[in-house]
């Protein structure tokens, strides 16, 4: 059988520097959370993740200097988030923070 043809059957081939290169990432992350400040490392990787990751972090985060970058991060896609977080926590500082984020974006 030639391999000049596409099985579809067939699962995609993984390229094996892309699984070296993610084992090397998360070995990375690990030394780092263990060995450095997590409240720093959470925030370096807050600005590198995505709108979901950003919104559970607003939502969500342990450090309170996590959830205000969270929330400063969010975009017009979560408005949603924003107003739950303004909506929940009135009196804190991190719905203050989404209702300033709010004005920003309207």
């Amino acid at each position: 059988m030639s391999s000049c043809c596409h099985d579809p059957t067939e699962p995609p081939r993984i390229d094996p520097r892309d699984v070296l290169r993610e084992q090397e990432h998360y070995d990375n992350l690990v030394r780092d959370l263990f060995t450095g400040d997590p409240e720093r490392i959470l925030l370096r990787l807050l600005n590198e993740s995505n709108a979901y990751l950003r919104e559970l972090a607003a939502l969500r985060a342990h450090y309170p200097a996590v959830r205000l970058q969270a929330i400063a991060l969010l975009n017009n896609k979560s408005l949603e988030t924003l107003e739950r977080i303004a909506e929940k926590e009135p009196d804190s500082a991190f719905g203050a923070a989404a209702r300033q984020r709010l004005e920003q974006l309207q």
